[in-house]
């Protein structure tokens, strides 16, 4: 199981607002195989060396870098921390603290140096989810999966799981006609059946607690109804693998599973294009950078679509939001494009990181505004 942490919304909003003199943002490619962790600890270790370069370079005191290099070698000497990993780490530190979240996308070796965090790749793992739960539920039988983009779907063994439906509600069979007080005929099935899945949902509270990811169901009707109708998750996704999971394989319904899950994030991406078309008309939408800027620091930004790969270093103005565009990325500027992205996370906005086929007009941002400027 891929033992992961994907910001929350508060933690997103803390990094967003954070600053410092020396803010060191820090993505490592990992792997949840332990025994292949050295190369990732050790690729982590080259990046802290180009970090403390940039610092140096930028005229940063020797006592400001040190608390930064002593933190990430601690993290390094961590053997516990590294025993349980995801397919990427993304540390942010400063001479004060570090934060570390594991992930479940790959996302490239990278070292950001600057007075805030380089965020826009961590938003990438919250906008596209890359890991999901599959439930394979019928009547004889019920078994979690775990999906991910770079393996199988596996089976995690859930303590506490019923075994079926029957042996879950202490009869021979639920679909028993015969009628005992209240309960029989197909009401009384019905009944027993979500007590079963009931028993499903408490089972699985410990396992989901504190996650985004979504669960996918993989059952026939009316069992994947009954289940959404007693389900305690949030993120119970509104589509589901049809047919019955019986006799299916892990892998095949992760393989389902993934279908979903792309199906889900281009209804997404098709929604807010055929909204940032209608808002465009209405003088409510822009792709120009600048634009974007000015809109971001006053509030006016509800939705913005970036492209996850561009870097354009450079500051904004705090006040008015004015663009200075810089020939190269150092440590003391930014990312003009993840400044963007983090203002309008500050002002109550929502931030998709997307590849740029995925834009409208292809650039390198599409901002959809709540009024027009």
């Amino acid at each position: 199981m891929l033992h992961i942490d994907i910001p929350t919304p508060t933690e997103i909003a803390s990094l967003t607002t954070a600053r410092s003199a020396a803010s060191v943002s820090l993505y490592v490619a990992t792997t949840p195989e332990t025994q292949h962790i050295a190369a990732a600890r050790t690729k982590l270790g080259q990046l802290l060396k180009q970090a403390e370069t940039m610092l140096e370079e930028a005229g940063v005191e020797k006592r400001t870098i040190w608390p930064i290099t002593e933190q990430v070698h601690d993290l390094m000497d961590d053997d516990m921390f590294w025993a349980h990993q995801a397919h990427s780490l993304a540390v942010f530190v400063t001479p004060d603290r570090i934060v570390t979240h594991r992930l479940p996308n790959a996302l490239n070796d990278m070292v950001e140096v600057s007075d805030r965090f380089f965020l826009k790749p961590l938003l990438r793992s919250v906008t596209v989810p890359q890991h999901a739960f599959v439930l394979a539920l019928a009547e004889d039988e019920v078994r979690l999966i775990e999906v991910t983009a770079e393996a199988p779907g596996h089976d995690v063994p859930v303590p506490g799981m019923p075994r079926d439906a029957a042996s879950a509600v202490g009869t021979a069979s639920v679909n028993s006609r015969s009628y005992s007080g209240r309960v029989g005929g197909g009401e009384g099935q019905k009944l027993r059946l979500r007590q079963y899945c009931r028993q499903i949902d408490a089972a699985l509270r410990p396992i989901l607690s504190g996650r985004v990811e979504p669960l996918i169901i993989a059952a026939t009707e009316p069992m994947a109804a009954i289940f959404r109708g007693v389900c305690s998750y949030d993120h119970l996704a509104k589509r589901s693998i049809d047919g019955s999971p019986v006799r299916i394989s892990a892998a095949d319904l992760g393989a389902s599973a993934r279908s979903v899950m792309d199906a889900r994030q281009r209804d997404e991406v098709d929604r807010l294009k055929a909204l940032y078309a209608t808002r465009e008309a209405q003088g409510r939408a822009t792709t120009q950078l600048a634009e974007a800027a000015r809109a971001a620091t006053f509030g006016a930004v509800d939705t913005l679509l970036v492209d996850m790969d561009v870097m354009v270093p450079g500051l904004i103005d705090e006040d008015t939001g004015a663009i200075q565009f810089h020939d190269s990325a150092d440590a003391t500027n930014y990312g003009v494009t993840d400044e963007i992205a983090s203002r309008v996370l500050a002002g109550g906005g929502t931030v998709l990181a997307l590849r740029r086929a995925d834009i409208p007009e292809g650039g390198d941002l599409a901002a959809i505004l709540r009024y027009p400027i």
